[in-house]
């Protein structure tokens, strides 16, 4: 989910109704409740690159090839079959027999309708990796032959991000507003209702090719945004589960007997987002100064009491063609000022943007802000409620920004063209601009020889180091925790609930 966030902002009186639904929801027989920090912004899948949304869209929708529970492996989905010719640019799959929630057949037309649009809508915030998409085009209404303009290595992997979900074209076509709050989807659940600021209901869709295996009546998404009220209502029996515990509460909840803490292995890193169209954050010794100003060892060791280790490169620790040896830059504070002494600039003052209510961003603001204040920069905390950082960051209107990433897909082409490909998301709002790194993206996206591949990636992850386009900070598992009565709760390295598998005891 990509992944970047959005949080949205609630009312007093809808929060407090939100918490009683929770409560209440939680007793009915069969239907998992899950409290969640934020809640969605659309169920288009073209138009957002937000966890929030993908993983719930993961069991509202399916792709035609989806991700195993490790993580690691490309298994069938909604096409049951596929076959890809000699040269590398013609794919052939075989839909399976499976329907829509409202009924209608899942075709090769829809198959074929899904793509393009993710390629050629507006409104695609992933067009530039599908514009390789040549032709994609339903031979009849179980065969879809997709043609590229080019081989593409990690092309198949594409097929498995979220926002590359199968939707209805005649419900799409109906009207793309009305599909965004309620759409047909071909997932293990589908949406009942969507009370904007509060939740999301589930029901089950009977529908569903897989429909025989799923346990659960129905899941609830319910915001929570304060993270010990979300947490205090699980302990409480008013949630069944809830995801984004924080790292200071994961000793006390270990320790309830009614409940399980899930630490699984993830794909999502921290960082510092720089906003370079920003002076003096577009001389390079100043960004390369705040790097070394930052103590990561310590934030780790402060905020995330051991759980997390300090990040070295955009792509994670475990995922493919990760390396360690990029030139990671260690604290050294000395080195800093003198960066900045050669940048030739004097009392910097900086915004960083810090969003209220979320604990870990509110004390590593402040950690950061205490460590850059020793060089000789002045970090402005600006707490802004959630529903307001997003567009923030996307207008520019920030100096520094704590965001959070996580894979959608099991190849690091997605994260390296949403962070260093210069697509339409301006390299994840830090507007950093490097021409040699932009054209490497695109040869490694198209390298065939894994060796030769690895080599491009680490190139990629040691120029980025090299140019400070960000501040990586640390890994992390996944942490959500769960009533000891609940089966088969949790994700997979790229964020998906495998809630189809969920059962409530």
């Amino acid at each position: 989910m990509t992944r970047t966030r959005k949080h949205l902002g609630i009312a007093s009186a809808a929060f407090l109704a939100a918490l009683v639904a929770g409560g209440a929801a939680a007793e009915a027989a069969g239907v998992l409740t899950i409290g969640r920090r934020e809640d969605g912004t659309t169920f288009d899948p073209i138009k957002t690159s937000q966890n929030v949304d993908f993983w719930v869209f993961s069991n509202v929708f399916d792709v035609l090839v989806r991700v195993d529970k490790s993580g690691q492996t490309l298994v069938p989905g909604l096409a049951e079959s596929w076959t890809v010719s000699d040269d590398g640019t013609v794919y052939t799959f075989k839909i399976r027999d499976a329907k829509f929630s409202d009924g209608s057949p899942v075709t090769a037309s829809d198959a074929a309708f899904s793509l393009t649009r993710i390629r050629d809508d507006q409104g695609s915030l992933w067009s530039d990796t599908y514009k390789v998409i040549k032709t994609a085009e339903a031979k009849d209404d179980r065969t879809l032959v997709i043609t590229l303009n080019q081989p593409m290595v990690p092309f198949l992997a594409t097929l498995a991000m979220p926002g590359a979900s199968i939707v209805s074209e005649k419900a799409m076509k109906a009207g793309e507003d009305a599909f965004a709050e309620k759409p047909v989807g071909s997932g293990a659940f589908q949406v009942e209702e969507w009370r904007r600021g509060e939740k999301v209901v589930l029901k089950k869709n009977p529908n569903f090719w897989q429909a025989d295996q799923v346990s659960l009546d129905g899941v609830e998404w319910i915001s929570v945004p304060d993270d010990n009220t979300r947490m205090l209502k699980v302990q409480a029996g008013e949630l069944d589960a809830a995801i984004f515990v924080p790292f200071a509460k994961v000793a006390e909840l270990e320790k309830d007997p009614n409940l399980v803490v899930h630490k699984d292995p993830s794909t999502r890193e921290d960082h510092l987002l720089l906003n370079h169209s920003h002076p003096p954050l577009d001389k390079l010794e100043v960004r390369q100064a705040i790097d070394f100003a930052i103590d990561k060892t310590s934030i780790v060791d402060t905020v995330t009491f051991g759980v997390g280790t300090v990040a070295n490169s955009y792509i994670p620790k475990g995922a493919l063609y990760h390396t360690a040896d990029n030139g990671a830059r260690p604290y050294d504070p000395e080195k800093a000022k003198e960066l900045l002494k050669q940048a030739g600039v004097s009392n910097v003052t900086l915004t960083y943007l810090v969003q209220t209510g979320d604990t870990v961003d509110e004390q590593v603001s402040v950690l950061v802000q205490q460590q850059l204040a020793k060089v000789g920069i002045t970090a402005n905390l600006q707490k802004v409620d959630p529903s307001q950082t997003w567009d923030m960051e996307v207008a520019g209107d920030y100096d520094m920004a704590m965001n959070y990433w996580t894979n959608d897909i099991i190849d690091p082409d997605q994260k390296t063209t949403f962070v260093l490909g210069h697509d339409t998301n301006m390299n994840y709002m830090t507007r950093y601009q490097n021409d040699r790194v932009k054209a490497l993206v695109a040869e490694a996206r198209v390298e065939a020889d894994p060796k030769k591949r690895e080599a491009m990636y680490v190139e990629l992850q040691k120029t980025a180091k090299a140019d400070a386009h960000w501040i990586d900070l640390y890994y992390s598992p996944y942490l959500s925790v769960s009533r000891k009565n609940i089966e088969n709760f949790g994700q997979n390295p790229l964020g998906r609930f495998y809630l189809e598998e969920t059962k409530k005891n």
